[in-house]
């Protein structure tokens, strides 16, 4: 992989790959940059990719202390070797980070966003002590329960679909990546969609769900919508959090494109 040095002097990993206009991917929790090793190839044609590994995360370094700032800055890095200037598609905790990079001012000349994390009225948020508990089991490197307390205690996961997910592939890699876990939490802040804030942000901005996604995950992704002046919301063929990654790559391309 590619690396370039963040502000703070952390190294972040990056790959590149395609022809024309820059677009950066920025994932959510647990994952790294392989999470669109699929979606690469159907927008490579069309657009130069840039995917990263957050820090702390695969190929990329890490600091002592961790800040929102920070990883704003990260991709704001990234950004600048894309030319100075990008589309950026993220989602899950990862289009939270996006949007506070937006309202930061990070040259976003379009944005995409994947279901970001909030919870509007009528969705229970995470339990006030959720973060604290998080915490506390992460410094004692308890980094399988860690990751069932994110699963079950922030996306409403029940035991028996957990112990779905730790028979699956992934359950290694959510294992490996289970300390930032925090980072993600304290980027998702109260919760709540930043209305007043998106209200000012004037960048082109599109905001997907899935149509087989979880009630909460669409309330999100449409209040999100709503808030931004120049929002728009769509609704994709797709599983639970998921789109189908053709259709995803089409409706990315378009976007990036025209």
């Amino acid at each position: 992989m590619r690396k370039v040095v963040s502000r703070d002097g952390t190294t972040i990993a990056y790959e590149k790959a395609g022809e024309g206009p820059p677009i950066v991917l920025l994932n959510g929790s647990f994952r790294d940059h392989t999470i669109f090793d699929a979606l690469v190839p159907e927008l490579a044609p069309h657009c130069t990719t840039y995917v990263y590994d957050r820090r702390g995360r695969g190929q990329s370094g890490d600091a002592p202390e961790y800040a929102v700032e920070r990883e704003i800055e990260d991709l704001e890095a990234v950004i600048q070797e894309a030319g100075g200037s990008a589309v950026v598609f993220a989602g899950s905790t990862g289009a939270n980070l996006a949007i506070e990079a937006a309202l930061a001012g990070a040259p976003i000349t379009k944005l995409a966003l994947h279901e970001p994390f909030f919870r509007v009225d009528g969705y229970p948020k995470p339990v006030w002590n959720f973060a604290k508990t998080l915490r506390v089991i992460l410094a004692e490197d308890r980094r399988d329960e860690a990751v069932e307390h994110f699963l079950g205690g922030f996306l409403g996961f029940t035991p028996d679909t957990i112990a779905e997910w730790r028979k699956g592939p992934i359950w290694a890699m959510n294992e490996a990546n289970a300390h930032t876990l925090a980072y993600d939490t304290e980027i998702c802040g109260d919760y709540t969609v930043p209305v007043d804030r998106l209200a000012g942000y004037r960048t082109e901005t599109l905001v997907l769900n899935s149509e087989g996604t979880s009630g909460w995950l669409r309330a999100a992704a449409q209040a999100t919508a709503a808030a931004l002046p120049n929002g728009r919301g769509i609704e994709l063929p797709g599983a639970w959090h998921r789109i189908d990654m053709d259709v995803l790559g089409r409706v990315l391309a378009e976007f990036a494109t025209t």
